[in-house]
């Protein structure tokens, strides 16, 4: 038995959720998929590495529901872009069957995705959150446990004692939460000193630019922390060039480039990220909550999470070869 031949009120999509195994198993095929079906995954940066992975996700979990599936947004951090991407797919003819969205800020996506909600599409957050606005429920990384995975190898490597220089975006969610993880497992070493915060904005280039006026100083920092996945690999470049050794840089993410510089021994550690299972989980997601409308969205017996983590893992010297795309 199928889980589509389910009486109607043993249907509901939750134990799909729950349960990966039933999920995967009991909700794909085309049996119950109309032709005019679509499902759209909005995000910022497209074009990096991270999105790719995430984009290669999405379409493996098309192909297995039989479903079509597309990744919409600029290639460039540009959150205004993104919600004009979010709006576009809502006012399709006909609508979305589902959203993934990245909210690459909050609040500037927060009216996009309550349009959404109320036009009927079902909207799930992933990687980055809105979480004032109506979305369902989000999927991606606990990033607070994520920063202080990031905090207590900061804190070993500097033995307790240093400066520290944070990259990140201003507003989005999840930068925010990591900081504060990392915030958490330094509170306990204070010794040990956050002495700035840099905004590059999205912009690889902006991080270059910041630390070569940085080692231009007399003190340069001990310690280099970013909290997204474009910076560190400039960092570590920087560095690099000017023959700096002995400081350490914690990365966020696995691009290829900051995998390598940490073979070289430039990069301490990387804190990678489940961009692929985001989206193969969350298009299944979304699929269940087209056909099978959650009774509740909130209170003690809401029929949806409020949040699944997906997981992160330290990448250092030890595992960097498991992370790395394999040469074609």
């Amino acid at each position: 038995m199928t889980f589509a031949s389910l009486p109607m009120e043993k249907s509901r999509w939750l134990p799909c959720l729950v349960t990966a195994i039933a999920l995967l198993s009991g909700c794909g095929g085309t049996a119950r998929h109309e032709s005019t079906e679509i499902y759209y995954l909005v995000a910022a940066n497209s074009r990096i590495d991270y999105w790719q992975e995430a984009a290669a996700g999405l379409n493996a979990a098309a192909k297995e529901l039989g479903v079509r599936a597309q990744m919409s947004g600029p290639e460039t951090y540009d959150p205004q872009a993104e919600k004009d991407a979010l709006l576009k797919a809502v006012h399709q003819n006909p609508p979305p069957a589902g959203l993934l969205v990245s909210a690459a800020d909050p609040e500037i996506m927060r009216e996009a995705i309550d349009s959404a909600v109320d036009a009927g599409v079902p909207v799930v957050t992933m990687d980055a959150d809105s979480p004032k606005s109506k979305r369902l429920f989000f999927i991606g990384t606990n990033n607070y446990e994520a920063g202080q995975m990031g905090g207590e190898i900061l804190a070993k490597e500097l033995k307790g004692k240093g400066t520290v220089v944070f990259y990140s975006i201003t507003g989005q969610e999840n930068l925010n939460e990591r900081f504060e993880g990392y915030k958490r497992a330094l509170a306990r070493q204070p010794a040990i000193k956050i002495v700035q915060v840099i905004d590059i904005h999205g912009e690889p280039a902006t991080a270059f630019d910041a630390t070569r006026g940085l080692i231009d100083k007399k003190t340069v920092p001990d310690a280099f922390a970013c909290l997204e996945a474009l910076a560190c690999a400039e960092v570590a470049d920087v560095l690099d060039r000017a023959q700096i050794r002995g400081k350490t840089i914690v990365a966020m993410d696995t691009n290829d480039t900051t995998l390598g510089w940490i073979k070289k021994g430039m990069i301490r550690a990387t804190i990678a990220q489940k961009p692929y299972t985001m989206a193969y989980y969350g298009l299944h997601v979304i699929d269940d909550l087209h056909h099978y409308k959650p009774v509740s969205t909130s209170g003690s017996r809401a029929s949806v999470p409020a949040f699944i983590d997906t997981g992160s893992t330290l990448v250092d010297a030890a595992n960097v070869n498991q992370f790395q795309t394999p040469a074609h």
